[in-house]
């Protein structure tokens, strides 16, 4: 587990008690990261000669207060092409708190819009994965929490420039590893680039044995020599299982996203960020007609203390979407509040699963355990159960997201169209999709983001995915409902009042394909408050007999068998069998035939009950594949929301034949 770096502030400037050593020149932090970092990748020039849709990745080995990150963004800013990205990916053992990092950030008044817009994203930084979208989409930052040895063997991309940076070897021998020298190689492109402030003999050692040519140069200031050098010979390409690497990149930068709820916005969001055009379709008049229309949904993590893969998609999620929903909703618009979310101990087992996380060493910040007298204080109503408060969750509006998301102008709104047929043209490679009526849109990709009609499509027919009908009850708020200041969780949720009334649910219908609203499930809805929060129950019923409801809505979940999302391009069934027949036969052979992707066609669904935790960052995932960027969640991730999962499981098992 990841700690907060322990810092004493020595004459205004931040060291690291844990290393024993400074962050930065105490000279000029800045002429220094600028000398080291940036003159000797030769980052100007090489950002100058981007095309104008390049992408340009540097990776880092200790972020500390994020001063290369800030200086290489103001050089991109300065130098690149406008249509041009920048792609950074930083790794970092003990991050800085936001106080901390902005106290050591104020030494630079120079870079202060830069700062700023870092600091406005930089959260409670536990540990995983934490994607920050940077000046409207043209700078991605994925800052990795954890110690380098282990994050860079998990991380996805390949690499333009390193900073290898950190703490010097003499106080942080740990990070300085030929592993670490191996992996830069390995995710290296070639004429990867290195620079470092170091001169130590085992690192020029390392690097050249892992293929990197080495030369010392002169420092900065009274450090006499430094290294750099560029990568000559690149290692043997380990194997990669054929069925999870990254298809070829599209020709062209345009793309079809077919469903307009949260998924689909985040899909078409993310693309249009970068420079694409997008045509997003919905089949009904509006969009968040379905899952996403909910008046109110809670931005809610249930976690695991044994940080499954679930819960280290929830822990990257949340983070996203806070941050999504700080940047685009804001915290006056009615849409989007951070009113904290309590998760109670309603029974014997909830308790022991709280008491384990709580244990976990996450940041108190993200959540922390409280009595049934402080969950009371929180709330503003009595309760009779401990729990985990999470102080920046919240609820959302999610059909106001939806908007925001698609607010944008290179994406194109056709909603009332349904696609009942996707076509792809056999000569330039473009797709068509179809309605009753005749073309719809076309596209260099399709992005299939409409639930459980996503396996309506004859490549997608084969996915896993089932529906779960859910409905939620909307009861008139009352002068003591109203003292709820938090979300309140435990089998159900409700939410604070927002537009005069409470929403509380919701149920979980299995095999049930109806959308009319029941008395039955409202009831269901009231008798789960009343187990929950007898008070806010009673409350809600003041001066009347009970609960007014005031209306409700039933929509469907989309689930898959493992309750993880599918994120990624798509291989047919029969397709699959056919490449790699002998799966059947042993499990654990590496076949090396490449997959025979449905080139550009993806699908992004199955986020189930957590759409409003999973979904935004969704969209970064597909950009990641269709734009060649580091991969915004670790490697294990990245494979654990793979839509071929379930393809290469049934097969294995013997489940599959051709068609």
């Amino acid at each position: 587990m990841t700690h907060n770096a322990e810092l004493d502030w020595r004459d205004g400037q931040p060291f690291s008690t844990t290393f024993g050593d400074v962050y930065f020149s105490r000279t000029s932090g800045l002429d220094e990261t600028r000398h080291v970092f940036l003159d000797n990748n030769r980052l100007a020039e090489r950002f100058a000669a981007l095309a104008p849709d390049g992408v340009f990745t540097i990776a880092e080995t200790g972020f500390g207060t994020g001063l290369n990150v800030l200086c290489a963004w103001q050089c991109f800013e300065e130098h690149a092409p406008p249509g041009a990205r920048l792609d950074i990916v930083s790794m970092e053992k003990h991050p800085l708190s936001r106080e901390d990092l902005a106290r050591a950030l104020a030494l630079w008044p120079e870079l202060s819009d830069f700062s700023g817009k870092l600091l406005a994203q930089y959260g409670v930084p536990g540990p995983g994965w934490h994607r920050l979208v940077l000046a409207e989409g043209r700078v991605t930052l994925t800052l990795v929490i954890g110690d380098a040895l282990d994050t860079i063997q998990e991380i996805d991309t390949r690499v333009d420039a390193w900073f290898l940076d950190g703490f010097a070897p003499s106080k942080n021998p740990g990070m300085w590893h030929p592993e670490l020298f191996s992996a830069m190689a390995r995710l290296g492109r070639d004429g990867a680039t290195f620079a470092t402030f170091t001169c130590a003999g085992a690192v020029r050692r390392g690097l050249a044995e892992a293929g990197f040519h080495v030369e010392k140069v002169p420092g900065h200031g009274q450090k006499r020599e430094m290294c750099r050098g560029v990568l000559i010979k690149q290692p043997e390409p380990e194997w990669e299982a054929p069925w999870y690497a990254r298809p070829p990149l599209p020709a062209g930068r345009s793309a079809i996203v077919v469903g307009g709820g949260l998924a689909g916005a985040a899909s078409a969001r993310s693309l249009a960020a970068r420079g694409w055009q997008v045509t997003l379709v919905e089949r009904h008049p509006a969009l968040a007609a379905e899952g996403s229309g909910n008046p109110q949904g809670v931005l809610y993590a249930k976690l695991s203390a044994h940080f499954t893969p679930l819960t280290r998609l929830i822990l990257s999620g949340y983070g996203f979407s806070l941050r999504t929903l700080s940047a685009l909703l804001g915290p006056d618009t009615g849409a989007w509040r951070s009113s904290g979310v309590l998760q109670l101990g309603f029974d014997e087992e909830e308790r022991k699963r709280q008491a384990q996380l709580a244990a976990a060493g996450l940041p108190e910040d993200f959540v922390r355990a409280v009595t049934e007298k402080e969950a009371s204080a929180l709330a503003g109503i009595p309760l009779s159960s401990p729990g985990l408060f999470f102080p920046e969750g919240g609820w959302a509006h999610p059909p106001a997201l939806v908007a925001a998301m698609t607010d944008h102008p290179n994406i194109t709104v056709r909603a009332g169209q349904p696609v009942i047929e996707l076509d792809r043209n056999p000569v330039d490679g473009e797709w068509i999709a179809v309605g009753p009526e005749g073309p719809l849109a076309i596209g260099s990709v399709v992005v299939l983001a409409s639930a459980a009609d996503t396996a309506d499509f004859d490549s997608t027919c084969h996915l896993p995915l089932k529906r779960i009908r859910g409905q939620i009850t909307q009861a008139r708020a009352t002068a003591g409902s109203r003292r709820l200041n938090t979300v309140l969780c435990a089998e159900g949720y409700i939410s604070p009042e927002r537009g005069g009334s409470h929403c509380l649910g919701a149920t979980f219908t299995f095999n049930d394909d109806g959308t009319d609203v029941r008395d039955s499930e409202h009831d269901a809805n009231l008798a789960m408050l009343a187990g929950m929060a007898p008070a806010l129950h009673a409350a809600l019923g003041e001066a009347r007999s009970g609960p007014q409801v005031e209306g409700g809505r039933a929509a469907f979940r989309c689930t898959s068998p493992d309750y993880l999302p599918m994120i990624g391009p798509v291989v047919r069934q029969e397709d699959f069998v056919a490449a790699w027949p002998e799966l059947a036969r042993d499990a654990t052979s590496r076949p090396a035939t490449p997959a025979p992707w449905c080139p550009g066609l993806y699908v992004n669904t199955a986020h189930g009950s957590r759409g409003l935790v999973t979904a935004p960052l969704s969209g970064e995932i597909l950009a990641s594949y269709l734009c060649g960027e580091t991969a915004p969640l670790p490697s294990s991730l990245m494979r654990a929301v793979h839509p071929n999962r379930f393809l290469l499981r049934d097969l294995s098992r013997g489940k599959l034949t051709s068609r």
